[in-house]
């Protein structure tokens, strides 16, 4: 299977630790993938300093495809973090560096390779969210990732259209407000919604029924990356059962939730494995 990430990339860096580890919810995506089997790109805006050239050196070193990138003169992504029992604290940003600046706006030539993907995935991050009609009209199916975004109605109306799956992160709310926010991007116009509630696990809703999973409860090293890893696991596991029975998808209904729950748990089970890693995914760098 063969997907993409289109979005930010960042470092975040630790500042207790005066490490940098490569990160963004777009770049997650794509090197989670990989890291489960896909066949996986990334494409995304590039700064030259020396966070954009780590980046890089991580993305060639896990060989995650990334030839449709752009890289311009300024700061890359980044955000400052700090851990407390475990759990990410941000402390600042760049707001995208770069990226805020000189976002992808996709040629034809982008929207051609774009058309041998199985799925794209992006996030409030972005600074996508003008590309997102492009990205349709291919025909290849698309994920948003609102972060705790949610509640912000003008983002809600301009990506309702064209995503197929929105992930939201509700841990600070309690299930029932899940639920209720659940409903309110259904009626927006977004088929199926993911929401992740940390230590409370996570819920989908698709208009019809909700499904709740557990979560794989660890002693985490860190938090960081758990949404994005639980994202990417339940597309590649979603994915793939709609493009090998797409009519048993779409009229068994039995068949449907089973794959569902399938997805759920592999999300599950990711996310777990996640939380006992530095950073997002590990690779970190001294910085000054």
């Amino acid at each position: 299977m063969k997907v993409i990430g289109i979005g930010d990339n960042v470092c975040d860096k630790y500042e207790h630790l005066k490490m940098m580890f490569p990160g963004g919810q777009a770049m997650n995506f794509a090197v989670y993938a990989k890291l489960l089997g896909a066949d996986a790109s990334y494409m995304g805006v590039f700064g030259r300093d020396e966070v954009a050239d780590h980046v890089i050196a991580t993305l060639d070193e896990l060989q995650v495809e990334h030839s449709h990138c752009r890289q311009y003169d300024g700061e890359n992504g980044c955000a400052r973090v700090t851990l407390v029992d475990g759990d990410r604290i941000f402390l600042g940003s760049n707001r995208g560096g770069i990226t805020k600046e000189k976002p992808l706006d996709l040629t034809e030539e982008d929207l051609e390779y774009i058309k041998g993907f199985s799925h794209v995935h992006t996030s409030n991050n972005s600074h996508f969210d003008s590309q997102l009609a492009k990205v349709k009209s291919t025909g290849v199916s698309l994920s948003y990732d609102f972060s705790g975004r949610w509640n912000e109605p003008d983002r809600v109306e301009r990506v309702a259209p064209y995503a197929d799956y929105a992930f939201l992160s509700c841990g600070s709310v309690t299930e029932e407000e899940a639920m209720e926010i659940c409903k309110m991007m259904h009626a927006a116009g977004i088929p199926k919604i993911i929401a992740t509630r940390g230590s409370y696990g996570a819920m989908y809703y698709d208009g019809v029924g909700f499904f709740s999973q557990p979560p794989k409860l660890v002693k985490a090293i860190d938090t960081l990356g758990a949404g994005d890893s639980f994202a990417t696991a339940f597309l590649l596991s979603f994915t793939e059962s709609m493009e090998r029975e797409p009519e048993k998808m779409a009229s068994d209904r039995a068949f449907y939730v089973g794959e569902l729950k399938k997805a759920m748990e592999a999300g599950a089970e990711f996310a777990s494995k996640t939380c006992m890693v530095q950073g997002a995914f590990g690779y970190g760098k001294t910085f000054e």
